[in-house]
């Protein structure tokens, strides 16, 4: 007789998606139980060390803002920490930290192994039990019945893995773990469409092995910023790793372009699509041929290993070739390679296939958060698992889902790209997706998300009271600037002179001054003489919103048209093949995804203005037929 468990949640792997979608299930009092082919790979990093960069680091900064994880693992075991595009505005301001994979893994399976409701399973998930169009249960290769209520699947790159290099092929999952053969097949059978990317890592070298004189040194920042809005600045202030950078040069492009009949990427052994803004060094040297030489950068694998990572050279080519190249580069003539670099295909599903709240519409209680979904990337597959698992255990408890939309969250962005749009390649979080940038800052992430962290469960009260203690003050100082003048003092002019700024011929407001290119909400302290003392967070946010307004106004007023667009809800039974003009591209697009507002109805392809238009026609004499009905009844 097969053993048999009962569970509210089942979370099928357990990779950056897994690890939020369990911990916030089991945070909101479900019974949650983790599958992953293997404990040792809990929250692994098979490619890049790091954590956060450009777009991402907003990511986590939402995510820790709502209740995750992440942020909090990688301020306890960060090598390095800095702040990416410091010197542009601080729309694209974006942390990045070095981490120590061991350590991070380690930290992440400690938190899961210590959180109540929730059980850790080595075992691979070979089927998905359902009836009447809902989720029941999960089956192990085994044959073990585990019943649940909900299911999460975050397979990441796992599914029908096949790892290559060169001539080699490898029917495994990343660094060689086991690969999940049997669950395509069952989902499959669920009528859920599939499809197969790429992408890929570089090889490790040994660190001793390396000439750094031959490279620039990339020190962290001083001070540090912390991830996580819940983390003391004070306890993270601690000496740094460095990493270093070089670069490829004409004879390590002549060694790949004389090669690459044998990369598996161009001879077509290769069948799925890899990531277009993280591509393969063979992969740059055709598509960029006008470039003499592209970046890399030689970044710790962990505190106690010589392992460094070439970030900027992922790759397929054969061992030969990837050793031939590496040692043209200047400071790794003598490189020793610890591990090759490797492509990896895998089998996900069409994303189109899901609702806003990332559950399957013609399967109930059935969700798909990270790589399964399309994205690529640690940040983006967290943000996922975390919604998925805030939104299974609401569903369970009967409580309405939550969706960020594209104006409160990058994660709001993200999930509705993978939802409305044909991703033909891995989906990575990019600034430029994000129509309100300059409100959407990682700076002021637990200013737009902690009310909702908090309203869902997943922050605490007590953090709860700092963060609102954190918004008064920031309010308070605001008003304070808006409101204090300044006269035509001679230190006043002396300052402004230094800065060479123009001087005053009238009092003006201290929020004026602040407006001015060459000055800031800092650089006037001196002059500032009612300034109350007062955190850096806080000051930051001063600065930036008092020094932007006019642009935050700007996009404040955009943000209510689209809101507009978002709250036409669309009827769930809406026929479109019953809407008068409607394209006929219109009305397939339409049908296949089933948009739940006039908003994403907008942003779908293939769906024109005009389309739209007539949507909105249709849309209030719907209404109104329906209003009639109510009236009659």
């Amino acid at each position: 007789m097969s053993h048999s468990e009962s569970y509210d949640i089942a979370v099928v792997g357990a990779g950056h998606a897994g690890c939020e979608a369990a911990l916030a299930a089991a945070r909101l009092g479900m019974k949650t139980v983790m599958f992953t082919v293997s404990v040792d790979s809990i929250a692994l990093m098979p490619c890049n060390p790091n954590i956060g960069g450009t777009s991402k680091g907003h990511l986590v900064r939402e995510l820790d803002a709502l209740g995750g994880e992440m942020g909090r693992n990688i301020d306890k075991t960060f090598l390095q920490s800095k702040m990416l595009n410091a010197s542009k505005g601080p729309a694209v301001h974006s942390l990045r930290a070095q981490a120590d994979k061991q350590a991070y893994t380690r930290e992440m399976r400690r938190t899961l192994e210590n959180t109540p409701n929730l059980s850790i399973r080595q075992a691979e998930v070979a089927h998905i039990d359902t009836a009447d169009g809902r989720v029941c249960g999960v089956r192990t290769v085994s044959g073990a019945v585990y019943e649940c209520r909900a299911v999460i699947l975050c397979t990441g790159t796992y599914l029908k893995a096949r790892c290559i290099y060169g001539d080699v092929e490898t029917h495994t999952g990343p660094n060689g773990l086991m690969a999940a053969n049997h669950l395509s097949e069952a989902l499959r059978e669920l009528g859920i469409t599939l499809m197969r990317f790429k992408t890929g890592t570089p090889a490790r070298v040994d660190g001793r092995t390396l000439d750094y004189d031959k490279m620039e040194e990339q020190f962290g920042d001083v001070p540090i910023v912390p991830f996580s809005f819940d983390t003391d600045p004070g306890s993270i202030q601690r000496e740094q790793v460095s990493c270093w950078l070089t670069y490829t040069n004409q004879a390590t492009h002549d060694i790949i372009r004389a090669n690459l009949d044998r990369s598996p990427l161009f001879s077509g052994v290769i069948e799925g699509t890899g990531p277009r803004y993280c591509p393969s060094i063979e992969d740059k040297v055709v598509r960029f041929s006008d470039k003499d030489r592209h970046q890399l950068f030689l970044e710790p694998e962990g505190a106690y290993t010589n392992e460094m990572y070439i970030g900027g050279m992922s790759s397929s080519l054969p061992e030969d070739v990837q050793e031939a190249m590496i040692h043209t580069v200047p400071g790794m003539e003598h490189a020793h390679i610890v591990r090759n670099a490797y492509a990896i295909e895998y089998d996900l599903i069409d994303p189109r296939q899901l609702r806003p709240t990332l559950e399957f519409r013609k399967i109930r209680g059935l969700y798909g958060a990270g790589q399964i979904n399309g994205s690529s990337g640690y940040e983006e597959a967290a943000v996922q698992g975390l919604m998925a698992g805030i939104n299974a255990a609401r569903s369970l408890k009967g409580m309405e889902s939550v969706v960020l939309d594209r104006s409160q969250a990058y994660i709001g962005v993200l999930i509705d790209d993978l939802v409305t749009k044909e991703n033909h390649e891995p989906y990575r979080m990019m600034t430029s997706r994000a129509e309100y940038r300059l409100l959407l800052r990682q700076d002021n992430a637990d200013l737009r998300l902690t009310d909702i962290g908090h309203e869902i469960g997943l922050i605490s009260d007590e953090r709860y009271e700092r963060f609102c203690r954190k918004r008064e003050l920031i309010e308070a100082e605001i008003e304070r600037v808006n409101h204090s003048y300044v006269g035509l003092r001679p230190e006043v002019q002396e300052l402004l002179e230094s800065f060479g700024s123009t001087p005053l011929v009238s009092g003006i407001a201290l929020c004026e001054l602040i407006r001015r290119p060459e000055l800031g909400y800092e650089k006037l302290a001196p002059i500032d003489k009612g300034r109350p003392d007062l955190p850096a967070d806080v000051r930051e946010q001063v600065e930036i919103s008092v020094k932007y307004d006019g642009y935050i106004k700007r996009q404040m007023i955009q943000v209510e048209q689209f809101k507009k667009l978002e709250s036409r809800r669309l009827p769930e039974d809406i026929d479109y093949s019953r809407v008068l003009s409607l394209r006929k591209e219109a009305t397939q697009k339409l049908e296949l995804y089933r948009p739940v507002s006039i908003g994403q109805a907008s942003r779908i392809s293939g769906v024109s203005p005009a389309d739209i238009s007539m949507l909105l026609v249709y849309l209030e004499k719907y209404e109104k037929e329906s209003q009639n009905r109510h009236e009659q009844d």
